[in-house]
């Protein structure tokens, strides 16, 4: 009989405060994270992203920050120094045929591809936007039209329209010219992303339930379907960027794109080496170089960006 009793003493579980078996009570919480927080989280741990990042931010520092410890302007001409080697005649990385500084050069280069970079981010992203927007939310005889129109420009290859339009207005070929060019004709791929991202997203009961409670369609697009889309946005952002270097580099080589006294970018400076490769190929190389290298990092940064938003992902854990 004390046996029993003892058993189903022992059953009961212990009241809050008394010791339990000599046990001590321990108190576990889980602080909740929020969708931004999980999605920086895992990009924080994505080596590959965090590599990018980190010279994309040398990058920057070099381009910017340089000229003001480097002090020396790209537009000065020495005619006792030209075509230096490089580390010669107080020269780190030479002189090209008129003497000037290509160290100076590249920091310029980088500016000025970087601002051609922002100037196409600037201008197509809200093109694309709209236009994948209005067609995938609306569709009908709006997706028609506007699709319509997003095909019958692709069939033309891009860098084709830029020579075109490039060869029209002999004005434009400086990095703001060239910026809004390729702003102007950069966007049709992303409003077709964002077209089948608004598809699928319409469709969703939070859509229903703003769409019951009388959202105006402005509200719905704006307050539920862009953020649901964001992270395809910053996807193509970065991916396109990338592109956008290429395609300038593409278009200087080709001589429709920067030109003029002291204009620069990185696609100059390559292609003005580029015919020295055999005499003097610094002049080549090290713009040629720091173009990958930009190119690269923007391509790293939109892997672990995508990476991040993608919640099936599991080989960085939230």
């Amino acid at each position: 009989m004390a046996t029993t009793q003892a058993a189903a003493e022992a059953a009961l579980p212990a009241e809050p405060g008394s010791p339990s078996g000599g046990g001590v009570e321990r108190e576990f919480t889980v602080q909740a994270r929020s969708q931004r927080q999980q999605i920086v989280r895992r990009f924080t741990r994505n080596k590959v992203g965090m590599t990018g990042l980190v010279v994309f931010v040398l990058l920057l520092a070099f381009g910017f920050l340089g000229p003001l410890l480097y002090g020396t302007d790209y537009a000065t001409q020495d005619r006792n120094a030209q075509s230096v080697a490089p580390g010669v005649q107080g020269y780190p990385l030479g002189s090209d045929a008129i003497g000037r500084d290509l160290l100076a050069g590249m920091m310029q280069g980088v500016q000025r591809s970087l601002f051609i970079v922002l100037l196409f981010v600037v201008i197509a992203l809200p093109l694309g936007l709209l236009v994948g927007a209005l067609a995938g939310y609306f569709g009908r005889w709006v997706d028609s039209v506007l699709m319509r129109l997003v095909d019958l420009i692709l069939t033309v290859p891009l860098l084709v329209v830029l020579i075109v339009v490039a060869s029209n207005f002999p004005s434009s070929r400086t990095p703001l010219g060239v910026g809004i060019i390729l702003g102007l004709f950069g966007w049709l791929d992303l409003a077709r992303i964002v077209r089948s991202q608004f598809l699928s997203l319409r469709e969703k009961e939070y859509v229903e339930a703003a769409h019951a409670l009388g959202a105006s369609n402005s509200r719905i697009i704006f307050k539920h379907l862009i953020p649901n889309a964001l992270g395809s946005l910053i996807v193509w952002t970065t991916l396109a960027a990338a592109t956008a270097i290429i395609l300038e580099a593409s278009l200087t080589y080709l001589g429709f794109g920067v030109n003029g006294a002291n204009q620069t970018s990185l696609g100059r400076l390559v292609s003005d080496g580029v015919q020295a490769t055999t005499t003097r190929p610094w002049l080549f190389y090290f713009p040629g170089v720091t173009l990958l290298v930009i190119v690269l990092s923007i391509n790293l940064i939109g892997d672990g960006i995508r990476d991040a938003f993608d919640p099936s992902n599991r080989r960085v854990r939230s």
